[in-house]
């Protein structure tokens, strides 16, 4: 069953973020992941990821995974 997931994060620059978000969809498509990135209205330095995953456990496996972890990186702040 799949599940819709929402993430929000903290970043420094949305155009870097919005990059490297973009550049990792074949990524999320493989994982059977369907997102959509957004921009926070009040806040630039916040944005949120909303879609559907395979399930709760699809979603940890990928999240932590080291290629996604170093995709993150460079939007923290």
């Amino acid at each position: 069953m799949s599940i819709t997931a929402v993430v929000a994060l903290k970043i420094a620059d949305f155009e870097i973020c919005e990059v490297a978000f973009n550049s990792r969809e074949n990524v999320r498509v493989a994982a059977g992941i369907d997102v959509k990135g957004y921009r926070d209205i009040d806040n630039a330095n916040r944005v949120g990821a909303i879609g559907i995953v395979p399930s709760k456990e699809a979603l940890f496996r990928f999240m932590p995974s080291p290629e996604q972890q170093e995709a993150m990186k460079i939007t923290e702040v």
